[in-house]
Formats: structure tokens, C-alpha cells, sequence
């Protein structure tokens, strides 16, 4: 019997979602795979849960009642103390804080999944060191999730390139959020304004949705792709077309750009009015490899194409190798939502156990 222990930072939706499903599925894992998969420690970014034991089906209760206000080392002196086997730490925060921490979870003989992607889109000065770390510690660092929510996206662009096919061109719509806004837009009558409130009702957007809309995400997850290819990239070398009015962005707080959303009505409609017959919105992204160029932009796609066809919140990559040629292996499904993302994290928690001893 192989025995994993997980450290989980980060109990919100997609951590929250995640316990839920690895209290679900542990007893499978058992049986199936001689894995037993146990929670000693769950934490946020003030308080922290330790159970030896583990946690059970009342953790919410548990963690109300006892969490504790603790530092990175309280853990790994109970990682140490207890004796944990196959510690795992989780990262299903947004917190560039924790990813600092990184190196010194794996120097105290933790594996890594991750998540919140801040660790892949650094400088290359930490990039790189961090995998230097877990080369010497002989530690795993699994973060399909980074890229594409539950879809394999990173093992599929990991693969090709370690088995030698040159991969041309990656294009798609990377952002779950931006895909529903714009795939919604373009099929309603509806003002711009609405659909990205009902998008944040939803919880597809963050609570300030010019997060979503500055085009960031996809920029970090082309950078995400680009490094797997082995380009040596940073973040300010994305070209990123924000889809923030400047009179909307800069000291405009988060509740004037609530209560002035319907100033981007125009914007679009300009935008959808003026585009060819039978085409629609997308903001894609776009990295091109011999160029070495990476580019997230809003674009006018043919309806009957595979990026024009896709729907709600779902995510589309065709990636064009040198074997494919001119047809792409297209990767397609459901971009976001805490349940898919949480299923991604248990499908690398699971590969990573897999791989131990």
C-alpha cells in the first residue's frame, strides 16, 4: 500500500471542490490503485488545519472550530514530526506569496500541484530554478491545470515535444471567461454590459472582471505553453490586446467599473456590427514557434469554423505540428468552472502517485 499525504493551501471554490472530490474518490483509489490518499493538513492564507489523521466529511465544521494561525515552517515542522510519507502540497490559491515557497517545500521533501499558475509565468531567473530544485531533490511538479482547466493540454504539448515532433503553432481560446462573454455576445441581441454581468454570475469571471478582460490569463498560459516548447520567454514579451477603455482602467476602482460597465456597450456592438456576414468574436491566443511570437487578441472568426462553433465556457486549441500539417490536433471542452479544475488537480495527484515508489 503506497500512502500520500496531502497539503492543501487554499480551501475557496476550486479547493473546496477538490476536498469534496478526493473524499469521494480515496476508497476507489484504495482498491483500484493501492493508494491511500490522506488530508492531514488544510490551510488559507491565515489559518491552517492539522489532523494527523486526517480530515474527514465534516472538515468545514472541523476547520471553523480548530484552524490555527500558522507559518510555512509550522508545516513542515509537522510534516517532519509526523513522519508524513509522499507529502504533497497543493496549491489552489492565487497567491504569489506561496509560490516563493515553492523551493523550500520541495528542499523539505514535498512534491508539487499547482493550480494557481504565477510559478510558470516568473522570470526565467525562478522558472528554471525551481526546476533545478526539483531535479536535485528528485521531487514532481505536476500543473496541467494551468492551461485549459481539466483539459490535457500541457501533457499533450509536453509530450509531443519530448518525443521529437515539431510543433509549428498553438491557437485557440485559452480563457473560459472570455470565451463564454464573447460566444454569448455574439449570439444575443443583448447589451455587452449584460453578458458579462450574467458571466460573473455565474462565477466565470473574477469579482473584478477587468482581471478577465485585460487578457492577462491568456497571455501567462501562451507564456505556459511557450517555456514547454523550450522558448525562453517572459511575460513583457507577450503581446496582449487589453479590452479595458483606458477610461475604465488605471485608480478606477472595482465598484465605478461596476457601476460603469454599460459604457463598453458601444464599444462591442461597433465591434460585432462591423464584422463580415456569418462571423463572430473571439479572443484568441496565438503562439507562433519559429517566430517565437506570442499574441492574445479579440478577432473575427467564421461562424462555421471550429473556433466559431464552440459554446458557453468551453476552451478550443488546435495545435499544428510538422506531422499534422495543415490539419491541427484540436483539444476541445469545458475552460472553467471550480469542478473541472478540481477534477484536473485529482487527475495530477493521482499521476504523481503513480510515479512514486
Amino acid at each position: 500500500m503506497k500512502k500520500v499525504n496531502i497539503i492543501l493551501f487554499g480551501v475557496g471554490n476550486v479547493g473546496s471542490t477538490l476536498i469534496d472530490q478526493f473524499l469521494k474518490i480515496r476508497s476507489r483509489w484504495t482498491a483500484e490503485s493501492g493508494i491511500r490518499l490522506n488530508i492531514p493538513v488544510i490551510a488559507n492564507s491565515g489559518k491552517a488545519l492539522f489532523m494527523p489523521k486526517g480530515i474527514g466529511e465534516n472538515w468545514k465544521e472541523d476547520f471553523d472550530k480548530n484552524a490555527e494561525a500558522y507559518k510555512l515552517e509550522d508545516i513542515l515542522e509537522f510534516s517532519q514530526k509526523h513522519q508524513l510519507e509522499n507529502p504533497v502540497a497543493i496549491d489552489a490559491t492565487v497567491s504569489k506569496d506561496l509560490v516563493l515557497d515553492y523551493p523550500k517545500l520541495v528542499q523539505n521533501g514535498f512534491h508539487l500541484v499547482a493550480a494557481n499558475k504565477v510559478a510558470n509565468t516568473l522570470s526565467d531567473e525562478f522558472y528554471y530554478g525551481l526546476r533545478r530544485e526539483l531535479e536535485k531533490h528528485k521531487k514532481h511538479f505536476y500543473y496541467e491545470t494551468n492551461v485549459g482547466a481539466g483539459l490535457p493540454i500541457v501533457q499533450t504539448v509536453q509530450g509531443l515535444h519530448q518525443a521529437g515532433e515539431k510543433v509549428i503553432r498553438i491557437r485557440g481560446v485559452f480563457s473560459g471567461s472570455l470565451s463564454f462573454i464573447f460566444n454569448t455576445f455574439s449570439e444575443s441581441e443583448g447589451e455587452f454590459s449584460e453578458v458579462l454581468k450574467q458571466a460573473g454570475d455565474l462565477g466565470y469571471t473574477e469579482p473584478d472582471a477587468r482581471e478577465d478582460l485585460s487578457g492577462n490569463d491568456v497571455g501567462r498560459k501562451l507564456l505556459i505553453l511557450a517555456r514547454e516548447l523550450q522558448l525562453k520567454k517572459e511575460f513583457k514579451e507577450v503581446k496582449i490586446q487589453s479590452l479595458i477603455p483606458e477610461k475604465l482602467n488605471g485608480k478606477t476602482s472595482t465598484e465605478d467599473f461596476q457601476n460603469r460597465i454599460s459604457e463598453l456597450d458601444e464599444i462591442f456592438e461597433k465591434r460585432k456590427k462591423n464584422q463580415k456576414k456569418n462571423h463572430v468574436l473571439r479572443y484568441v491566443g496565438e503562439l507562433k514557434v519559429g517566430r517565437g511570437s506570442l499574441e492574445a487578441k479579440l478577432i473575427s472568426a467564421p461562424r462555421e469554423s471550429a473556433l466559431g462553433q464552440i459554446k458557453g465556457a468551453d476552451n478550443i486549441f488546435e495545435i499544428y505540428t510538422e506531422s499534422y500539417g495543415e490539419q491541427p490536433l484540436v483539444i476541445q471542452g469545458a475552460g472553467a468552472g471550480a469542478a473541472v479544475t478540481a477534477r484536473g488537480v485529482v487527475c495530477d495527484v493521482l499521476k504523481l502517485s503513480q510515479r512514486l515508489n
